[in-house]
């Protein structure tokens, strides 16, 4: 899981970077072919399998693909042209309290103890602080802006598309699951891409992004299959850590004493949900 954390603080300023001459879709589009091809390799290499499925696993793997690729990936990168890489990761790794309520309707099975509640809200604060960005932001309730809106939505989709894989798909093999999820994207994409102006790479960070992508997907599947799904998306909240300083290093941005103490926040939340009753 600290691998997956570590690809999915780079994937936002790597695809910050291929912003420079080509635009979110161009980016999606690429990234989805590449990390199909990720999958292919991880699958020939670790099981040696074929990527044969039943009936009953191709609806979750549909739902995989278009809600927690095409839709919720398209708004995540379409929100990343204006919203700091740190306000990004931080959000888009709110996914535990969303999975909380709809684990307690799909996965039944899954107890949450009292720190996993205690730890939720510590994040939901942190989340706040972060997007709210100045003191005066949060007295005025200027929480965010829409961009933090829709990477907010987006998180909700990566969700329920966790919730999804864990219930339906949870003993398919890893590389399987993620080469599927990202051929469903694909083939909008590339219908996309045909009626328009084509599939073209236009910088070396679209392929970049779609490597470091599919390392990380590949990973969060094994380590979902492993352990409580809350536990596995609060071990990613490290990815924050990870995003402010390559976001410092190669974006210049910046962080104020708001944001600082949110991003503390996110080590008491992690502290707390490593803990057991």
């Amino acid at each position: 899981m600290l691998g997956a954390s570590i690809m999915w603080a780079i994937e936002p300023v790597v695809a910050k970077l291929s912003f420079t001459n080509a635009n979110f879709l161009q980016t999606s589009t690429v990234r989805a072919l590449v990390v199909v091809l990720c999958a292919l390799v991880y699958v020939g290499l670790k099981s040696r399998r074929d990527l044969k499925i039943t009936s009953r696993q191709i609806p979750p793997l549909v739902y995989l693909g278009l809600v927690g690729t095409l839709f919720a990936d398209l708004l995540y990168f379409f929100a990343l042209e204006t919203v700091p890489v740190m306000n990004a990761v931080l959000i888009g790794h709110l996914q535990p309290v969303f999975i909380v309520f709809m684990g307690f309707v799909w996965l039944k099975g899954e107890v949450l103890h009292t720190y996993d509640y205690i730890g939720i809200i510590f994040m939901m604060s942190s989340a706040l602080l972060v997007t709210s960005q100045t003191v005066g932001n949060l007295v005025n309730f200027h929480l965010g802006t829409w961009g933090d809106l829709m990477v907010l939505a987006a998180t909700v989709a990566w969700a329920s598309a966790a919730v999804v894989m864990r219930r339906f798909v949870r003993g398919m093999h890893a590389g399987v699951i993620t080469f599927y999820r990202f051929l469903v994207a694909s083939g909008a994409f590339i219908v996309y891409a045909g009626l328009t102006s084509g599939i073209a790479i236009a910088n070396i960070y679209q392929i970049l992004v779609g490597v470091v992508v599919g390392i990380g997907t590949i990973f969060y599947y094994e380590g979902l299959k492993r352990v409580k799904t809350a536990q596995v998306a609060a071990l990613e909240l490290t990815s924050p850590f990870f995003a402010l300083v390559l976001g410092f290093i190669v974006l210049n941005e910046t962080v104020t004493v708001l944001q600082g103490i949110g991003m503390g926040l996110v080590i008491i939340s992690v502290l707390i949900l490593g803990r057991r009753e």
